[in-house]
């Protein structure tokens, strides 16, 4: 029987969500034919030592942390499932989820990602679909004080589309980017645009992978009847330092390579300038 659909898992220091995570697969794929790889970036915890069912699900360790894209890379190189499932270590599946994304997924000729409703432990919505990160990301991101006082705006919707989705039906809608916590790709869109970009070693490479197919001529889709839980932050919380600074500097390669590519564009200065006081603010803040 071939492989349908591989799972990738990239795992830093993630604890029983690890475990979690994998004794979801099984129900949360169903009946589909499938395979896959935990990708370990060495981690410290333990979570290495767990070497989930069989050789359904390998693992592969890696002598240093190299990054999220480099090793969802790996994971690609190391699978061959037409359909990718692209899963953070911190998440669960529901039921039959992944039948649901894959069946939506193949529903549109040009469709090659969707991404699932994604919700924290205690059913808050997560902001997983959302539009092309600008300037303006920065006040009316996902988590910003400006989308928690005016979360309806026109421009916390903008950024954060998956709340005004959820109000208004549950069919799939195209978006600009999902969350890289929990995507289904197609291997071969993925293959024609060369995967991730490892220049992003945490942060932000989902949002540069869909904007760079969208430019190869697929589609994205966010489909709210497919759900997940994300357990937000385990693997980050271990080394913070490393998880804020590598949160900016992969926010400013994003920005200067897709919205102002000229090293000559004064926003570009700006927001290089802005990015990285807001870091240091921030580390000063967590006593980094």
């Amino acid at each position: 029987m071939s492989i349908e659909v591989s799972v990738i898992v990239v795992n830093f220091n993630a604890g029983d969500d690890l475990r979690r995570c994998v004794a979801s697969l099984d129900t949360g794929i169903g009946a589909i034919p499938w395979d896959g790889v935990v990708i370990d970036n060495a981690s410290t915890d333990g979570s290495d030592e767990f070497h989930p069912l069989g050789q359904q699900m390998r693992l592969h360790r890696n002598q240093e942390n190299i990054g999220f894209a480099r090793a969802v890379n790996q994971g690609l190189a190391a699978t061959d499932g037409d359909d990718v499932l692209i899963l953070n270590p911190d998440c669960e599946l529901s039921p039959g989820a992944i039948g649901i994304l894959r069946a939506e997924l193949h529903r549109h000729s040009d469709c090659v990602v969707v991404g699932p409703c994604v919700t924290d432990s205690d059913g808050t919505l997560q902001g997983s679909a959302r539009g092309d990160p600008t300037m303006l990301t920065g006040l009316f991101g996902r988590t910003t004080l400006l989308t928690r006082l005016f979360p309806r705006s026109a421009l916390a919707e903008r950024n954060v589309r998956s709340r005004s989705v959820a109000r208004a039906d549950r069919s799939s809608v195209c978006v600009d980017w999902v969350a890289g916590s929990c995507m289904l790709a197609q291997r071969n869109a993925l293959k024609a645009v060369g995967g991730f970009d490892e220049r992003f070693f945490l942060y932000w490479e989902d949002a540069d992978l869909c904007r760079r197919l969208r430019a190869d001529g697929g589609e994205i889709r966010y489909v709210p009847d497919a759900t997940i839980v994300h357990y937000v932050g385990h693997s980050s919380r271990t080394v913070p330092v490393l998880a804020t600074r590598a949160f900016h500097d992969s926010a400013y390669l994003y920005y200067s390579t897709h919205v102002a590519s000229s090293p000559f564009n004064p926003a570009r200065w700006f927001a290089k300038f802005a990015l990285r006081a807001r870091c240091e603010w921030q580390l000063r803040r967590a006593g980094g």
